[in-house]
């Protein structure tokens, strides 16, 4: 190794849970993940950098396949999209759920099939609607009743679209308040409680060019509770027996959307899909048969389910200081590769590796380079007392919600995405450079 390194810590035997399945221990304190040795990525690739384990994607599509096998399973692309990443879920088998033109066309450009993608998003522009509808995605989720009509008008009167509602259950869950959007008074879907919901369906019904399949709630994320879901499944069901009712109309899919909650640390909870699976299947077959109604071909969103636990995020530490008690550990990436724990208080296990000490832990509180004292990665960790500048540390379960929401904060450029898979390694994403930032700057 050209660079100095840290060592993972003596830690107990769970240490690894919440990493991708193909990391192994590796002598003088290195790690692998996907058989490819993390400190050469550093070396090669440089830091930041996300590492992401193909494998790992596959396998947790397979899962869900597997635990859901009567119904569709769409992946959220605002987790993570490349057009790698839309091959690969393609080739498992899953539906795409993308939120903007931008999404729809990487996608769509990947070969992925547009008759399995749901257009998502609470203002959908006249580009995002007008591109789903040349392509031809499969379902567009209608958000607010400004939709129904421009949809209907784009579509044009010899056209027909299959539409989908968003309803707001009334169901409060997900892991922080600005992450739940199943209740009233956000900026997502039609109320069910003041009637907004029930009017935008009976406006979609009377859309000729519009083909009202299901409805779509989607309760919020970073859920680790089956309990929330039993609930929505039973007002959404409630819902459809009511248009039944009042307008005759059947309605044959329920899409459920996704939230579903991982562990970030070693022993945080995350959701059960076996459980998951289990008890909604029989919750919406007992809803159903009370109300009268056939059950609808249910579908499903996971996004961070798959992709947050399948990531590594690298980077090499610039600078240790002692500031009145607390360790100061600032590594050269931060709030711009990472906004979640300045946006929603995530929590993260970072972890040293590459370099053997026999140095004790000590509590450490790991920071980014920005200039915001909320540009924090981690808080109260155990690093090494002998870590030092030049050490690598790797953040587990950066698959999602990282490079998606990363900025050139600071005009510091956007980290690669490099994927491995069984012993060697790829660029997905290359590294966002100061040309690439110039280039966009064109009011001299």
């Amino acid at each position: 190794m050209s660079a100095p390194l840290l060592t993972e810590l003596p830690a107990g035997p769970d240490d690894l849970t919440v990493w991708p399945a193909s990391t192994a221990r590796l002598p003088q304190g290195h790690l692998s993940v996907g058989g490819v040795c993390l400190a050469e990525l550093a070396d090669r690739f440089g830091t930041p950098a996300y590492v992401l384990d193909e494998d790992e994607i596959r396998a947790r599509c397979r899962t869900y396949r597997a635990a859901f096998p009567q119904a569709d399973v769409v992946y959220a692309a605002k987790a993570f999209l490349s057009r790698a990443m839309a091959r690969w879920i393609e080739e498992e088998g899953l539906g795409l759920d993308v939120c903007s033109a931008g999404e729809l066309e990487l996608a769509h450009a990947a070969g992925f099939p547009p008759e399995r993608m749901v257009l998502h998003g609470n203002a959908k522009s006249p580009r995002d609607i007008e591109l789903a509808l040349r392509v031809g995605v499969g379902r567009i989720v209608v958000d607010s009743p400004s939709e129904i009509a421009r949809i209907a008008a784009l579509t044009g009167p010899a056209g027909r679209q299959k539409v989908m509602v968003r309803v707001v259950p009334g169901v409060s869950a997900g892991g922080h308040e600005k992450i739940r959007t199943g209740t009233d008074g956000q900026k997502f879907g039609l109320s069910l409680t003041d009637g907004s919901a029930q009017h935008a369906i009976a406006r979609v019904l009377g859309q000729p060019q519009l083909e009202l399949t299901g409805l779509h709630c989607h309760i919020g994320s970073q859920i680790t509770d089956v309990k929330p879901y039993l609930v929505a499944v039973r007002r959404m069901v409630g819902l459809m027996a009511r248009i039944k009712e009042s307008h005759g109309v059947t309605l044959p899919e329920l899409d459920l959307g996704g939230g579903h909650g991982v562990a970030y640390r070693p022993g945080e909870p995350a959701l059960d899909l076996t459980a998951l699976a289990r008890r909604l299947t029989a919750e919406l077959t007992v809803s159903c048969a009370a109300a009268r109604l056939p059950v609808p071909r249910l579908l499903i969103e996971p996004g961070r389910a798959i992709a947050a636990p399948a990531g590594v995020a690298l980077y090499r530490v610039l600078a240790v200081k002692h500031t009145g008690p607390t360790l100061f550990v600032a590594v050269d990436g931060g709030m711009s590769d990472n906004p979640r724990p300045a946006l929603y208080g995530a929590r993260y296990a970072p972890r040293p590796i590459g370099r053997a000490t026999t140095a004790g832990p000590v509590p450490a509180t790991v920071v980014g380079r920005h200039c915001e004292a909320g540009d924090v990665i981690a808080s109260d960790v155990p690093l090494p007392a002998d870590v030092r500048p030049g050490d690598l540390i790797a953040v587990p379960v950066a698959g999602a919600y990282q490079a998606s929401m990363a900025s050139a904060y600071n005009l510091v450029g956007r980290p690669p995405v490099i994927a491995v898979h069984r012993g060697t390694a790829r660029l997905l994403i290359r590294r966002e450079t100061q040309e690439d930032l110039s280039r966009r700057d064109v009011g001299a």
